[in-house]
């Protein structure tokens, strides 16, 4: 059995051009019915050339609002930081005030107490940005939020339990900015 090529031959198509317009046929009604057919294009070049000018008008248009678009969103990353910082430097204005304080007082317990304040105004521009300190000491060691430094044999405090906090961990809603480090309670 042999296999015979068949070749598709089309018809050619007929080519226009300005000077040249082939006219559409009139569509055919069913009995009784007229067909409206649409009214022929005055200048159809004229027609092409102001559909092309409106696209490229939209075009460029939309390259414009892309381009905007970037551009703000790397503003937004840029200066998202913008409230936290605001809310710092009020921080950093009282240190500096402890600091000046302590160079013109030998008291020690001023420059001690005003320190715990500005720890807490600290923690409190924190926990507004939704940062919060992660309470490790006595609870269940949990490696998603605390990093073990150490472990000691404890008789006071059962197997795998937090004993002594070195560095307190903070998140930041529900993620880990930082793990507590801890010292963790074992059995002898």
């Amino acid at each position: 059995m042999t296999k015979q090529k068949t070749t598709k031959h089309e018809p050619a198509k007929p080519q226009a051009d300005d000077s040249q317009i082939i006219e559409p046929r009139p569509a055919v009604a069913p009995a009784g019915k007229q067909v409206e057919t649409p009214p022929a294009a005055e200048n159809p070049i004229a027609e092409l050339q102001a559909a092309r000018d409106r696209e490229l008008r939209c075009l460029a248009e939309l390259d414009n609002f892309r381009k905007r678009a970037a551009r703000e969103y790397q503003d937004g990353l840029r200066y998202a930081n913008l409230p936290l910082l605001q809310d710092l430097l009020p921080v950093i204005d009282n240190i500096d005030r402890a600091i000046e304080a302590a160079g013109k007082n030998a008291d020690a317990d001023a420059l001690l107490e005003g320190f715990r304040m500005v720890s807490q105004q600290l923690e409190d521009v924190l926990k507004r940005h939704h940062c919060t300190r992660i309470e490790a000491l006595d609870a269940p060691f949990d490696p998603n939020v605390h990093h073990a430094v150490m472990q000691q044999p404890s008789d006071e405090h059962p197997a795998n339990t937090v004993m002594v906090v070195t560095q307190n961990g903070y998140q930041l809603h529900d993620r880990v900015v930082r793990p507590s480090q801890v010292i963790v309670s074992k059995t002898e």
